[in-house]
């Protein structure tokens, strides 16, 4: 059996090699179309991570902050500090006497 299937691939022609045009190899107009999408796409998501990532260290340092300004802080009035005239600085713009 497997001397019939030599003979008949033997028997069978090969494809003699042809010059392809290059018209029929490049990907064309949809080939370029469809890598600037995937480029857009990626610039896209590179700025939209980028955005991400800095919007939450940015959440990260405000609570440190606050946490460790909380963790100051004894009373919850504002800071008081007393001049060099007598008067005490109470966080506000109001002044006074």
């Amino acid at each position: 059996m497997s001397t019939i299937l030599t003979a008949i691939a033997a028997a069978a022609p090969s494809p003699s090699p042809t010059v392809v045009p290059d018209v029929d190899v490049t990907p064309g107009v949809a080939g370029f179309v469809a890598i600037a999408v995937v480029a857009v796409v990626t610039i896209l998501l590179v700025v939209d991570m980028t955005r991400r990532i800095r919007r939450t260290r940015y959440r990260a340092e405000i609570r440190q902050r606050l946490e460790s300004d909380a963790g100051n802080a004894t009373t919850d009035e504002p800071a008081r500090r007393a001049d060099e005239d007598g008067r005490t600085d109470v966080g506000d713009d109001t002044e006074r006497g």
